[in-house]
């Protein structure tokens, strides 16, 4: 939460991200006590109804008034690592907007099992405000209109389910008639999303406990059942291949997360599958040395830039995913840990059955271009001067690293 000092003037300096969102205009102060103030913009074209912060008030609680008191408009939130839009007409919602990676279009299209990350990379680079990712596989042929008005619903859900694992976070509700906003408008019932986002998050949490994680290994337990449905049968074809972990299995399935979630959950239940720890992954030698060095580096960067942007690790994040090959390979299923590191044993695991050389070469030309990106945003972010020491450090890297595989600088 940044904290805004008023000087003995009654002047407010605003963080700079929010300064650089509102841009140069004038506000007007609408509500006031001791203990709170909130500003808008006047003469806009909805006005702010209220905001706050979650906690005492629950996502469950929001939804819900609004549902109750039939309301139309926008209730935005702001939540680490991202911020999530609803919107809603006459209490329901028919539309919902993320910046969490994992909730785009193009994310969930690829969990779906319906395009490639080759062939989604190459669609985000087509892709403009008015010709979307979707329009551009649907016109390529790549999907189907079905397919899309499918992940597109699938996507709305997935960002009000996911809501309900935040306890903190801030919200602001906007009074809007939605006619002139460009959005597909899907016949939902906000009673029913709530329900099911609250049986999403136990029952997730109860899977996973079973199953251990993402990177465990299912195996083939026994005998195939005679009584499996067409979507058991397709998990257990691909637990039978062997060597997948669960991320994998739910990817290659189509189902979806919380689906394959659970289908999975029964079978190992029903004594069909059984769960293997995910393989170790040693971090020693030249490729554990160079992990080490460029994540002590990330950590640096991102503990000064996460500072001034609270919202750094969801660019970090896009920008992860969106890399080109053979840097995509490198940062396949990697995730980015709460201090700005990213997980070793996950990339050490999608170099395996390169030769040697290769494999460091390749590590440090990836990670490179990830301190690169967070040089560059120390730069924006903090300024010419107050970066200049923090960047010459980190420079100091890739020639520590050069050294190490024998690479001249």
């Amino acid at each position: 939460m940044n904290k805004v000092t008023i000087d003995d003037g009654g002047g407010l300096s605003l963080p700079h991200a929010a300064a650089r969102e509102i841009g140069p205009q004038a506000l007007e102060l609408v509500s006031h006590s001791g203990e709170h103030l909130l500003f808008t913009l006047p003469g806009g074209e909805d006005t702010v109804v209220f905001a706050g912060l979650l906690g005492e008030l629950s996502v469950v609680d929001l939804l819900s008034f609004l549902n109750m008191f039939r309301k139309t408009g926008i209730l935005q939130f702001r939540l680490s690592g991202g911020t999530k839009v609803l919107y809603f007409q006459q209490g329901e919602i028919v539309f919902a907007t993320s910046t969490f990676p994992e909730e785009e279009l193009g994310e969930v299209l690829f969990e779906l099992g319906k395009v490639e990350r080759e062939v989604l990379r190459k669609a985000r680079q087509a892709a403009t405000e008015r010709t979307t990712i979707g329009r551009i596989l649907v016109g390529k042929g790549i999907i189907g209109p079905k397919d899309l008005w499918l992940a597109t619903r699938t996507q709305v859900e997935t960002i009000v389910f996911n809501l309900f694992a935040f306890q903190q976070g801030s919200f602001s509700f906007r009074g809007r008639a939605l006619e002139n906003e460009e959005v597909v408008r899907l016949s939902m019932s906000t009673q029913n999303l709530i329900m099911e986002g609250l049986r999403r998050v136990d029952e997730r949490a109860l899977f996973l406990r079973r199953l251990h994680s993402f990177d465990a290994v299912p195996v083939p337990a026994g005998p195939v059942a005679e009584d499996l449905t067409a979507s058991e049968e397709r998990l257990i074809l691909l637990v039978q291949k062997g060597n997948l972990s669960v991320r994998q299995v739910l990817r290659r399935s189509g189902l979806g997360e919380f689906d394959g979630l659970r289908l999975l959950y029964h079978m190992v239940e029903r004594g069909l599958v059984r769960m293997e720890e995910a393989p170790t992954v040693s971090l020693d030698g030249n490729l554990g040395e160079i992990l080490s060095v460029f994540n002590g580096a990330l950590t640096i960067l991102y503990r000064q830039v996460a500072g001034k942007t609270p919202e750094f690790g969801r660019e970090v994040r896009c920008f992860l995913r969106d890399l080109p090959a053979p840097f995509s390979f490198v940062f396949r299923d990697v995730s980015l840990q709460e201090n700005g590191s990213v997980d070793g044993g996950r990339i050490l695991a999608n170099l395996a059955g390169l030769a040697q050389e290769d494999q460091q070469k390749l590590l440090a030309d990836a990670l490179s271009e990830v301190v690169y990106m967070e040089c560059m945003a120390a730069r924006r972010e903090l300024g010419a001067v107050e970066s200049a020491g923090l960047i010459h450090r980190v420079q100091e890297v890739t020639h520590r690293v050069r050294n190490l595989i024998g690479r001249k600088a």
